[in-house]
């Protein structure tokens, strides 16, 4: 992204500090006037007062703000309609220019709207790009709710296998197995307790674990094995009708709700994005999958945008800064300033990518270890390299509109489609 974007001169620059409630801004015509302060509240009256205002003074409009949430959205969405540029203004670099414009730490919003003029008038600022505007409002909102239903989901998988099992069942949680699959869920909320499948007998408890089970290889030998767990089980003797079994099967079943509700949301990203050009790019880099390539589009939209994979990793905090005074100097790292989303994202999707076979990013984990296998701080920095890489070859891929090449990096070449190399 472009840190410093020049303004027009003949433009009218207009600060706002967002909040909850209320909005204040401060008015600046370019032929240097007196400033003009205002307060809007957030309601819609207000909002179409502001744009009305604006738009009568019959010059460019130049907004500057700083993202408060989601409180900013409703006002910068209409501004945006309205014809108005917008430019967004670091958090970091807010607070940095406050304190050095005034010589402390003393913050309001009165202030607050003082620095961001003086921002916008030396260019310090982003381009605004507005969700529903760039059409990835949608995306934005499929991402979000699958975190939260995939972190709801594993909270309530580690409370099973935690607290639950250990008193009801200990012994089963060995078959436990994907925390995606929906079998042993059911399994244990029809047996919560080894008495429950004791009492019927090894035949009626295979008849009727039979369907819950589901495509299994070699379902009788599991479902007998299962069996003669529970009848050598240490579990606490609580009937099946007490409270703590009714409890018990209460969260058995909000994790399978959490599990129906997680695999709704991926069909409903497939299918939106089935045609998606970008999508299917993605898709094919080792280690991104569906809900990966969704994160990626949702909270960078278009990787276009970026004129240069640099610009790119800014964005997702993968660049590269070291604290340096004089003689001293730090240690180079992650500035972790950027998009802590996507950030986690191309962090995981290297760690899928460096566990398969034939791409280029095992290849360069094999060279950073090479002699070094069990040295733990040099495989982070090979899997921060390698995080680094998935976010350069994600942008290479989009902005080229060219799939990814499985073939594999030689040290000290350039890559090469083996099929042109010569014999």
């Amino acid at each position: 992204m472009t840190k410093y974007l020049s303004t027009a001169t003949s433009a009218v620059l207009v600060a706002i500090d967002m909040s909850k409630h209320r909005q204040e801004v401060l008015i600046e015509r370019p032929e240097g006037g007196r400033r003009r302060r205002m307060t809007v509240m957030a309601t819609k009256d207000d909002y179409d007062r502001l744009v009305e205002e604006l738009a009568s003074m019959a010059r460019p409009i130049v907004v500057g703000f700083e993202a408060t949430g989601n409180y900013h959205r409703a006002l910068a969405h209409k501004l945006l309609v309205a014809g108005f540029q917008l430019r967004l203004i670091s958090s970091v670099a807010l607070a940095r220019t406050r304190e050095a414009l005034h010589n402390g730490w003393d913050k309001n919003d009165p202030k607050d709207a003082q620095v961001i003029l003086h921002m916008l008038r030396i260019g310090a600022t982003q381009v605004y790009v507005d969700p529903l505007e760039a059409g990835i409002n949608d995306l934005q909102e499929l991402s979000k709710t699958h975190e939260v239903i995939s972190k709801a989901k594993t909270q309530t998988w580690h409370r099973i296998l935690n607290h639950y099992l250990p008193l009801y069942f200990p012994e089963i949680a060995r078959f436990a197995g994907n925390s995606r699959s929906d079998w042993f869920l059911a399994l244990i909320e029809r047996f919560p307790t080894p008495t429950c499948i004791t009492s019927l007998g090894r035949e009626a408890f295979v008849a009727q674990a039979w369907s819950l089970v589901g495509r299994k290889v070699s379902k009788a030998r599991l479902i007998n094995d299962i069996f003669e767990t529970a009848s050598s089980s240490m579990a606490l003797p609580i009937a099946e009708d007490a409270v703590a079994i009714s409890m018990f099967r209460m969260i058995i079943g909000q994790g399978r709700s959490l599990i129906r509700e997680r695999n709704r949301i991926e069909q409903i990203a497939q299918s939106l994005l089935a045609d998606h050009q970008d999508y299917q790019l993605l898709c094919k880099i080792p280690g991104i999958g569906p809900i990966n390539a969704l994160t990626i589009l949702a909270e960078a939209g278009d990787l276009r945008r970026f004129r240069h994979h640099r610009q790119f990793l800014k964005f997702c905090g993968l660049d590269l800064a070291t604290s340096q005074s004089g003689t001293f100097r730090g240690r180079t790292k992650l500035s972790k300033y950027g998009n802590a989303r996507l950030r986690r994202t191309f962090w995981m999707a290297a760690q899928v990518a460096s566990r398969q076979r034939d791409n280029s990013f095992r290849d360069k984990l094999g060279r950073y270890m090479a002699g070094n296998a069990n040295d733990a701080d040099r495989r982070r920095k090979a899997m921060t390299a390698l995080t680094a890489k998935m976010a350069r070859v994600a942008h290479a891929v989009i902005k080229t509109q060219t799939e990814y090449r499985p073939f594999v990096e030689r040290p000290g070449t350039r890559w090469k489609d083996p099929s042109l190399q010569v014999p």
